[in-house]
């Protein structure tokens, strides 16, 4: 199993959780962003730079996933898709999407893009709070002791 991030737009102390997971525990963990970015030195972290475009960083994630693969993103298209493709999708924020949550959270982007179309402005998400980091580092700990390697 591995860790797909969504990382052109994952904020860094996610980024920081995942690098410290993915060497503690071995768990390949692969940022694909269509920018470069620097990684630590560990044979358990890898970086996928994609050409610049509309999706073309979540597509590479789709193509390359694989049933069980976790994916750490806040697109809830890309989540529609890798649940559909057997993966799990993990927001930074710490809401694991199922089946049923990511329908209802499609339905809620497609309501606020026909409101930001209409010119009713909205202020975006709040800052990442202690709560929602508290949050993600417990579903990525529950995902790895299901689905990193078993020390020999």
């Amino acid at each position: 199993m591995k860790i797909w991030v969504d990382a052109d737009a994952c904020p860094v102390v996610i980024k920081e959780i995942l690098f410290r997971a993915a060497t503690r525990t071995g768990v390949e963990t692969t940022l694909v962003a269509n920018h470069a970015m620097r990684i630590p030195p560990s044979p358990s972290v890898k970086f996928l730079q994609v050409i610049g475009g509309f999706d073309v960083a979540d597509n590479e994630i789709v193509k390359r996933l694989e049933r069980g693969d976790l994916v750490i993103t806040n697109d809830i298209p890309l989540a529609a898709e890798v649940i559909e493709k057997g993966g799990m999708a993990l927001s930074p924020r710490g809401e694991m999407y199922s089946p049923d949550s990511i329908r209802a959270r499609l339905n809620m982007r497609d309501f606020m893009e026909t409101m930001r179309a209409s010119g009713v402005v909205s202020d975006g998400p709040p800052a990442l709070s202690q709560a929602d980091r508290k949050a993600f580092a417990s579903h990525l700990d529950k995902w790895l002791a299901q689905n990193a390697p078993k020390p020999r």
